[in-house]
């Protein structure tokens, strides 16, 4: 008897979603991960990469059509779902663009597609109020949110939909983390250098900090964007300033393997986000790679953290400073912080949420 093959799912990305070395966010990179979801064959559909993409990954580049009008995510909608049409699969999982999923399952009625949201729905074409959140909700197969919080937020002002969204939390490969190595006495902000994840309270709190810790220093790691050629905006050039006169040094942008490999040395991890995080994946990543972990209490940060973290309000400078004097002092709080964050961590490992994708996927299709 012929064994049936697993049933192939398309995974579509943004147009000027990075997909590859030097150039790739946190979409692109869990895209990456959950190719190994167990199952399914998985083929990834996204825009011209303007560099190699990640090895070992089936990767289709598409442009989006010139020969339609409207926003540049429905014409690159309108290429996907005519390369779908070619080779159908049995499923559709777009990440995070409300408006290219139902752009897709418009033209494709026949296939099921789904939504992996990350960001705040009411900001993105397709989802920004309760009417049209309704209707996405009911159009596609499924919506998934990388935290409660953000599915409360897809929910706002929506009255008993058919079918609710569910979390899909982010996740990580842990054994593609570092080994661990000797703690540097290193304080570590790793993330885009934009106001809303509070670079600039960052510097000063270890501008505050740092007279009080003899033999620390601290690191900026990030750039605007996440791209090698990131430019030089008017907030990076005062943050810079500001770090500086800190001193705090600024390591510019790093490929994701370099930022790991920093966490995996740095004693401390602050995430001072001002925006309400919709999951924060850098937290996660400081706790699994053994750092003891400040970060912001806001969105679903508390989600991922837990009591593995201390909490303080990136507006309020002396907040963090002094839980970075209270950790640089303590050792032993450190080292407990950073043995609750590698428990905490293994309940987002990569097997446990493909798993768990599995599954959605699975009932669906059943």
């Amino acid at each position: 008897m012929q064994q049936r093959a697993d049933p192939l799912i398309a995974v579509v990305l943004s147009p000027r979603e990075g997909f590859g070395p030097a150039r790739t966010g946190a979409i692109g990179l869990l895209a990456r991960r959950l190719v190994a979801t167990p199952g399914f064959r998985t083929v990834i559909y996204g825009g011209e990469q303007d560099g190699p993409v990640f090895p070992g990954i089936d990767f289709v580049a598409l442009k989006p059509t010139i020969w339609w009008p409207g926003p540049t995510n429905v014409r690159f909608a309108i290429s996907v779902a005519k390369a779908l049409r070619r080779d159908p699969p049995a499923l559709v999982e777009v990440h995070n663009r409300p408006e290219i999923a139902l752009a897709i399952a418009a033209r494709l009625p026949g296939v099921p597609v789904t939504l992996i949201l990350n960001n705040d729905p009411r900001e993105m074409r397709g989802a920004q109020t309760p009417a049209e959140r309704t209707a996405m909700l009911d159009k596609l197969a499924l919506v998934m949110t990388s935290s409660d919080y953000l599915r409360g937020l897809v929910l706002e002002g929506v009255e008993n939909p058919e079918r609710p969204p569910v979390v899909l939390p982010n996740c990580l490969d842990l054994n593609e983390l570092p080994p661990p190595r000797p703690r540097e006495r290193l304080i570590l902000f790793a993330g885009r250098v934009v106001a809303e994840k509070g670079p600039d309270a960052f510097v000063l709190a270890c501008a505050a900090a740092l007279p009080h810790l003899p033999g620390w220093h601290a690191t900026v790691i990030g750039a605007d964007r996440f791209r090698v050629d990131s430019p030089e905006t008017a907030f990076l050039q005062q943050v810079r300033a500001a770090a500086e006169r800190a001193p705090v040094s600024m390591a510019g942008y790093r490929d994701h393997p370099e930022v790991l490999d920093m966490m995996a040395k740095a004693a401390i991890v602050v995430v001072p986000s001002r925006w309400p995080e919709p999951f924060g994946l850098v937290a996660l990543e400081a706790m699994a790679s053994g750092a003891a972990l400040v970060c912001s209490p806001r969105g679903g940060l508390p989600e991922v953290a837990g009591e593995a973290a201390i909490y303080a309000d990136p507006d309020k400078i002396e907040d963090i400073a002094a839980a970075l004097r209270s950790l640089g002092r303590d050792e032993a709080r450190r080292n407990q912080l950073a043995a609750a964050g590698r428990v905490r961590a293994r309940q987002f490992d990569l097997p446990i949420v493909a798993e768990q994708l599995a599954g959605l996927r699975r009932g669906i299709l059943g």
